[in-house]
Parts: C-alpha cells; structure tokens; sequence
C-alpha cells in the first residue's frame, strides 16, 4: 500500500504541477470537500404500478387523451405538468416522467405510470415496483427582450 502512495504521489508531482506552473489554479479552486454528499430527500417513496392499452386514448385529468408510449404519470397530489423523476428501487433504473393524471385508485400505490415509463424503469412484467419520486424544479424562464425604442 505505501508503495502504491509514493507511485501516486510522483504521477500527481509528474503531471499536476506542471500544469499548475502553466495554468495556476486559484486557491479557492484547489479545496476540495472530502466529506461525502447528503443525497436530497424524496418527495414520496412507494409503490407503482403501470396502466397501458386498455386507457389509450381516454381523457385524461389534465383533458389531453391517455398515451401509453408517452413518458407520464398520475399521482394523487402532484400538480398536473409537475415533472417528476421516478427511480425503481429493485434495480436504480429511473426517468422523468410528467403527472398528467390523478390516481392511483389503490391507496397501496403511490403512482401509477404509462407503459412506455415502466418498460423504461424496467417493471413491465412485476407489475409494481417500488420506487422513489423526486420532483424536478422548472427550468426558469428567460425574460422576454425589452422592445426597442425608436430614436427621434
């Protein structure tokens, strides 16, 4: 191990300084922080099913018709076109999904979601997975120009 230590510390003295001496870093670049990261906490951890075939094309909550190879959910609180990241806890798979309806009607479930979200996070054939739901913040919309005045 401490032979492992000197050949890292001569490959770091071999290639970082140099390239300091070429491209000093500022001070307040080189700290890093060695303390692990706290990963935020979930907005709800549960179970989800998926609703396919048989509602293609019904209306959903939010009026737009149901579409099962679209990547979206209902979830009973969640406000219609809130996104959402839904991560399947049985193998880490996840994906972005819009809340376009409301339910589930089992109150054992806590999302339900199109097919094509379930063949994304890998449940198709379980039927229910668990999974961790995270709400993704809107990006912020860019300010309109200031129309142009014309000169006198």
């Amino acid at each position: 191990m401490q032979r492992f230590r000197y050949h890292l510390a001569l490959a770091v003295s071999l290639v970082v300084l140099p390239a300091m001496a070429v491209h000093p870093v500022p001070v307040s670049l080189m700290k890093v922080s060695l303390a692990p990261r706290r990963a935020a906490a979930p907005y709800q951890v549960g179970m989800a099913s998926w609703y396919g075939a048989w509602f293609q094309g019904k209306e959903t909550t939010s009026g737009e018709p149901f579409n099962m190879d679209a990547l979206t959910a209902a979830h009973r609180e969640l406000p219609l076109g809130t996104r959402v990241r839904v991560t399947n806890l049985l193998n880490q798979r996840s994906v972005v999904l819009r809340i376009n309806d409301r339910g589930p009607v089992p109150t054992s479930r806590c999302l339900d979601v199109s097919l094509a979200a379930a063949r994304a996070l890998g449940f198709v054939g379980a039927g229910l997975a668990p999974v961790r739901i995270d709400i993704v913040p809107a990006a912020p919309v860019p300010a309109a120009p200031l129309p142009q005045l014309a000169e006198r």
